[in-house]
């Protein structure tokens, strides 16, 4: 087996591994399924609901996606405008890093008392979370571009626009990818978090229910889902990365 073909399928084992360790642990000092379901009672239960779950999946997934897209724009615009100019990277940076350190399940309360319960509060929660790990990176990218390339570029007669444009923005990209692999692991939580509080369908709403009802098992089965889904986008994040920026890793293509 190849390194390659070792580290791929090392995440694979892993789960596995624990996911028999679980299983054997359960059943061998018989934990109660109130407490802690197995990992046969969760797939049981997502079996026996798999039309609710599918449901409310797609609410949590395509939510996540409108609050995602929205940070996307809002982080590259903001990025590029702290990135790009010295005066706004001292003046806004200090005020979005404190913004970010504000817990995000405080505003549902607020987003609910401005927008209702429903999807405005679950599509903002879910772009608040996310936006500022694309905002840094992108203004991180531009911020950190050499000074002596950017002097060279000055002396052949580039402009401080085609600078940004045509080498920061492009210089930005593993940054940029970097970030939504992060970003969109967020807007997954912000918009469960959400649910769990101003909403009746999604996800969240589902986990609230089922722990109403002492349905562990369904609980655990929509964390599950909400896992899945976030891994796949990240592994979608991850190929577009490979594919588009294949000059930032040189060194790993040789190995």
């Amino acid at each position: 087996m190849t390194k390659k073909q070792l580290e791929a399928s090392a995440p694979w084992v892993l789960l596995v591994a624990t996911i028999a360790v679980w299983q054997l642990i359960c059943s061998v000092f018989n934990v109660s399924e109130f407490i802690f379901p197995s990992p046969w009672r969760i797939w049981e239960q997502t079996l026996a609901h798999k039309a609710v779950i599918a449901g409310h999946a797609w609410r949590t997934f395509w939510v996540t996606m409108a609050g995602f897209g929205i940070a996307i724009v809002v982080g590259v615009l903001l990025g590029f405008l702290i990135g790009s100019s010295r005066l706004a990277y001292a003046a806004v940076y200090p005020l979005m890093t404190a913004f970010n350190a504000l817990p995000k399940a405080a505003f549902v309360p607020i987003l609910v008392v401005w927008f209702g319960i429903g999807i405005g509060p679950a599509i903002l929660t879910a772009f608040l979370i996310s936006f500022f790990p694309i905002m840094v990176n992108i203004a991180t990218g531009l911020a950190t571009l050499e000074p002596e390339l950017e002097d060279v570029l000055r002396v052949l007669g580039a402009k401080r626009w085609d600078v940004l444009t045509k080498v920061g923005l492009p210089r930005s990209m593993p940054y940029f990818y970097g970030s939504l692999k992060v970003a969109i692991t967020l807007a997954f939580v912000g918009t469960t978090v959400s649910e769990m509080t101003a909403s009746n369908e999604g996800i969240g709403y589902l986990l609230i229910s089922a722990g109403s009802s002492m349905q562990m098992g369904l609980a655990f089965s929509g964390l599950l889902v909400v896992g899945t889904m976030a891994m796949v986008m990240y592994e979608l994040f991850s190929f577009i990365e490979k594919h588009t920026t294949a000059w930032a890793h040189r060194g790993s293509q040789g190995e």
